[in-house]
């Protein structure tokens, strides 16, 4: 919606040369990241062989296997607020170097390119004052995407602790929980759990959660009742939020009971 200031984010006006310098440095990384497997497996943006697509294959098979089973999943939607913008720069640093063995000569080049970055507004003729960023990653660069995963990459583990499946595309997390009918609220309650902690980590990390785009679903063959008390909310970092009927998953529209028909009609 253009008319929500929310929903802007500044792009960096990077010149030829930078971008240039960029994809090489890019093509380097991913070769040796690759190499070594140190991409987080449930993360599906830029990286080779990837997409969308593959985000929405593993976690919907995942989803009617279950179902399949007899069993409910519940399946919620995460969004980050201005992830790109708030990375801290020492933290991914850091972790480049203990996590993904990066030092020496690269280190400081990589440090070198995160630091010294300034930005403006421009309004018509009217230009503000020069700010200087001291968090966050350029956002239409070529490298910041693939540093904002290799800086969340950590959530991916947190969130494996909780025995909870997770698939992600940039800052765009899936959990999901598949259980019989009959264990909904302990699974539910597994879920908040899990949620809290990341809500900590994210605190700890400089990024937030964005409880206005997060959305939960829960998912049940439509050719089976539900045994159960059917719950109506699950809490997310201290807000309720109800389940929803459906929701948009990365372009993909996800009704209750799994079917194709809500995706066809909004395509048609």
């Amino acid at each position: 919606d253009p008319n929500d200031l929310k929903n802007f984010r500044p792009v960096s006006n990077l010149s030829f040369m930078s971008k240039i310098t960029e994809k090489v440095v890019l093509q380097q990384l991913l070769a040796y990241l690759t190499e070594q497997r140190l991409i987080c497996p449930s993360q599906s943006a830029y990286r080779p062989h990837h997409s969308t697509e593959t985000a929405l294959l593993k976690i919907t098979n995942d989803i009617l296997l279950a179902l399949d089973s007899g069993n409910v999943s519940l399946l919620t939607l995460l969004d980050l607020s201005a992830a790109f913008d708030t990375i801290d720069h020492c933290i991914l640093l850091d972790r480049l170097q203990h996590m993904y063995g990066i030092s020496g000569t690269a280190l400081s080049w990589f440090s070198s390119y995160l630091t010294n970055r300034t930005q403006s507004v421009i309004v018509n003729d009217h230009i503000s004052q020069v700010s200087s960023l001291s968090y966050g990653v350029p956002q239409g660069s070529v490298l910041g995407p693939i540093l904002f995963i290799l800086y969340t990459k950590p959530l991916s583990d947190l969130i494996q602790c909780h025995s909870i499946e997770s698939q992600s595309f940039a800052d765009d997390t899936q959990l999901q929980v598949s259980v019989p009918p009959s264990n909904i609220q302990s699974a539910i309650s597994s879920l908040e759990t899990c949620l809290s902690d990341i809500q900590t980590w994210m605190l700890e990390n400089k990024l937030k959660l964005n409880n206005d785009k997060t959305e939960a679903l829960l998912l049940r063959s439509s050719s089976k009742s539900f045994s159960v008390s059917k719950p109506t909310t699950i809490s997310v970092c201290g807000c309720e939020i109800s389940f929803s009927s459906s929701a948009r998953n990365l372009g993909f529209y996800i009704g209750g009971d799994m079917s194709m028909e809500l995706h066809i009609k909004n395509v048609c």
